[in-house]
């Protein structure tokens, strides 16, 4: 692989290469479902392969978990929620999610190989940003666990019972945290269900809680493809669904519970506007940009792929812009000088290249860096689109790979409205000196989340969540608390 020999730059110096040491990771070559404190093997389904998506080889073969196995999870959460883990203190409760968190962060090495192994994140990301976030919300969670009725002040938090979730391949392990930690926290009990192409830490959760001595079936994770987590929403004895995914299955998901009692929270696609404005400190911006669609390989429900960008420095911001991308290595996730890895699966790549082509048959200009990529795996290098249209696809569409559409505008006004015109509401960026700029245009900007002079920073306190086809609900924070609690007027 590229990553493994040295790089060169016009500079005339060059990067070794920094490949990160494996030898702590341990997989199973197979792994069954982890359903009432304990791997089991599937009762009608079979195996599938998970594959490394920087080589294409097979890492380990995965249980694909059919309706009867779901409703055997079921039973095991209903079974915990009903026993010990209700009749559990909230403190002794609190103790077992700090338990997990230290765990997971004396373990947090080898759960970033195996993030970046099976998923084709570089390991600089699973290392420095997924690991330690996903510790970070169990930390945040097992503090509020007995302290619910400060959370909730004159209300009592009472445990919807069983919450089935289902999460994304983009950020599979902090994905399970925002979802697990708050349920546990507020008392009940999980099924939860990985990507099928990202599946492996969620396992190697399932073995740390098995050694963290919770309850058998409080947390069960069932693995499988779509027909999976249908079984999961379906299912007559779930209290709560948390699905984090596409608009297009987040709608499918909101139809099937019309007419129930069931609670949901949808955290779905985005389309990010990141503005730049004239007086900005660009070479900052620029950075911003980088890391809000390159560094990710625009894996991020929240990715900052649109670029509105003043037109007075348009010009520059796009040289400087197009400067950058040369220098970012593509290659080896688990080179620790890599910027952009793999892209996540085959199928994944193709949406992309699609994309790609469809923004040239709409009369774009395409733009993408000169560096080599390797010959096995799925990669994609970063790429940029001039002279777009706000009607054109690639503006209005999620892609979901390192792909970057540019539009300039010319007043404040202008960049509102263009940033508004997309049919999601996840996210947002601006960059300006002004701080009174910043809060008319957060104010303006119809958007779930929105960063100032900065893009992509997460926080456990912090809500997360959008607006119109971008989801319902919020997670992280006392929001994420509250999604998961019932909450009643105390007497």
């Amino acid at each position: 692989m590229s990553g493994q020999s040295k790089l060169s730059f016009d500079g005339g110096w060059e990067y070794s290469a920094a490949p990160q040491d494996t030898s702590m990771m341990q997989l199973e070559k197979q792994y069954g479902l982890f359903i009432g404190g304990d791997f089991v093997a599937p009762e009608e389904g079979g195996y599938f392969d998970t594959v490394n998506p920087a080589t294409e080889e097979k890492l380990a073969s995965v249980a694909s978990a059919t309706d009867a196995d779901v409703n055997r999870a079921v039973k095991a959460a209903r079974k915990a929620f009903e026993g010990p883990w209700s009749k559990m203190s909230a403190a002794d409760r609190g103790k077992y999610i700090f338990r997990i968190a230290r765990m997971l962060q004396e373990r947090s090495r080898e759960f970033a190989v195996i993030e970046s192994l099976d998923g084709g994140k570089p390991i600089r990301e699973s290392r420095d940003i997924d690991i330690p976030l996903s510790a970070a919300h169990f930390f945040y969670y097992a503090g509020w666990a007995d302290k619910l009725q400060y959370a909730f002040p004159g209300r009592s938090a009472q445990p919807l019972g069983v919450a089935g979730q289902i999460i994304p391949w983009n950020f599979p392990l902090l994905m399970a945290a925002w979802k697990i930690a708050p349920a546990l926290a507020c008392g009940n009990t999980v099924v939860l269900k990985p990507a099928e192409t990202t599946p492996l830490t969620a396992l190697k959760l399932a073995e740390l809680i098995r050694d963290a001595d919770l309850p058998p079936g409080v947390v069960n994770i069932v693995t499988g493809a779509g027909e999976t987590g249908s079984a999961i929403v379906q299912h007559d004895d779930i209290d709560k669904i948390a699905f984090t995914g596409s608009t297009a299955v987040g709608r499918s998901i909101q139809q099937s519970l019309a007419g129930t009692n069931k609670k949901y929270t949808l955290e779905l696609g985005g389309k990010a506007a990141n503005i730049i404005f004239a007086d900005a400190a660009i070479d900052q911006a620029i950075e911003g940009i980088v890391n809000g669609i390159f560094f990710n390989q625009g894996h991020v429900c929240c990715a900052g792929s649109r670029l509105l960008v003043q037109e007075a420095v348009a010009d520059e911001v796009i040289q400087k812009l197009k400067d950058r991308m040369e220098t970012l290595i593509v290659g080896n996730p688990l080179d620790k000088n890599t910027d952009i890895g793999a892209i996540n699966s085959s199928a994944q790549l193709e949406r992309i290249e699609s994309y790609l082509r469809l923004g040239q048959e709409e009369g774009a200009e395409m733009h993408q860096s000169s560096r080599s990529v390797p010959d096995a795996g799925y990669w994609c290098r970063p790429t940029l689109f001039t002279g777009v249209a706000q009607s054109n696809r690639i503006v209005q569409e999620e892609i979901f790979g390192p792909v970057l559409a540019i539009q300039t505008f010319r007043t404040l006004e202008e960049g509102v409205t263009k940033a508004n015109n997309t049919p999601y509401g996840l996210s947002g960026g601006v960059w300006t000196d002004k701080g009174a700029k910043i809060f008319k245009m957060t104010r303006a900007i119809r958007a779930g989340v929105i960063w100032a002079n900065t893009f992509n920073k997460f926080d456990p306190t912090s809500p997360f969540g959008g607006y119109k086809e971008s989801g319902v609900g919020r997670e992280g924070g006392l929001h994420g608390l509250s999604a998961y609690a019932r909450l009643e007027n105390r007497a």
